[in-house]
């Protein structure tokens, strides 16, 4: 969990500085080697780890528009996930999508920028595992802004009703955007939205990776058993603005303070340091964790820019042949469109 932590942390470090370059000294979001817009996840390194130490490549995951530490931890290609960050061919998604929108299937790990976008496919994929009789199990991940969105809600009604194995786990970082959580939300603990669906509900106070861990452990073993879908809320830090160029004039130098100072990787090095892991040990973790993410920021700056023309590849799945050719089938297949109303 600490090298994921680190690895996550120092990614996201390193990503700053690349995604400054050109854009300064006036903000242009389209300059530079990484285009459009960068959400970081600093301060949250804790809850992707200690989750996701319990899965396998065959377990899903969602996550939302903050997804680096989760996708280092569930084990996706950093070199590949990087060229996609970069906009580059050889990215997850051929440079199409970019930070917000990675895709790996090797692990099933999938991210949107939508919020609580993710819920609902968790809640599909831990159907499909049902339905196949594996003990597969996936995770939503979602910040506490989206537990107001009908997503969520609905999510959680279908998990429960059909006793599926998912977990969705609510990362509390205080801040819904640019809004503090008791603006927007009418709870204090977003884990108190499992009690209206009769389904268990966890508040983790501290980011702190083993408080995770043992907690998503039992949420996970639950759903690998067969019992149910578990809620956990992780009470967790945002160091950076909601997004690169965020000036964050909503909020106060005191608070950002206070969230540098609650460091989740000093805390998990202290207990490993009371557990007898020496100071040299723990710095050749982070030797290993920062040479692997210089080698994928500099692999992927080498790989080549998608041509223009690819911007049309990949986009819609084409219709069989023969409802191409065959004039009016594709109407017969899926309705009369006239009687539906037309266009839908």
């Amino acid at each position: 969990m600490y090298e994921q932590m680190v690895t996550a942390r120092h990614y996201e470090e390193r990503l700053v500085d690349e995604y400054l370059v050109g854009k300064q000294p006036a903000f242009d979001i389209s300059a530079g080697p990484i285009p459009g817009e960068l959400h970081l996840a600093a301060g949250h390194e804790a809850s992707g780890a200690g989750v996701c130490m319990h899965l396998r490549d065959d377990d899903t995951v969602t996550a939302p528009h903050r997804p680096h530490h989760i996708a280092i931890a569930k084990g996706v290609d950093l070199k590949r996930m990087t060229a996609e960050i970069f906009g580059r061919k050889t990215g997850l998604c051929r440079g199409k999508g970019g930070h917000m929108h990675l895709f790996d299937p090797d692990v099933n790990f999938a991210c949107s920028g939508i919020i609580a976008q993710g819920c609902p496919p968790a809640v599909g994929a831990a159907m499909a595992a049902k339905k196949r009789n594996t003990d597969s199990v996936a995770v939503a991940f979602l910040g506490e802004g989206a537990i107001d969105q009908g997503g969520f809600l609905e999510s959680l009604n279908l998990a429960a009703v059909h006793d599926l194995p998912v977990v969705f786990v609510v990362e509390d970082n205080d801040w819904a955007i640019s809004m503090p959580k008791d603006r927007v939300t009418d709870v204090q603990n977003g884990a108190q939205r499992a009690a209206g669906f009769d389904l268990p509900g966890v508040r983790i106070d501290s980011d702190d990776a083993t408080a995770v861990y043992e907690a998503a452990g039992e949420a996970v073993m639950r759903a690998r058993d067969g019992n149910g879908p578990t809620l956990i809320e992780v009470q967790v830090h945002r160091r950076m603005g909601h997004f690169m160029g965020d000036a964050e004039a909503y909020r106060s130098e005191a608070d950002i303070d206070r969230a540098k100072q609650r460091d989740s990787i000093e805390r998990l090095a202290e207990d490993l340091r009371s557990h007898g892991v020496t100071d040299d040990e723990l710095d050749e973790i982070r030797e290993r964790a920062h040479e692997r993410v210089e080698e994928a920021i500099s692999w992927a700056k080498e790989q080549p820019e998608p041509g223009p023309e690819e911007a049309y590849e990949n986009v819609f799945t084409n219709p069989p042949t023969q409802a191409a050719t065959d004039g009016g089938s594709a109407a017969d297949a899926s309705g009369d469109a006239d009687e539906t109303g037309g266009d839908n």
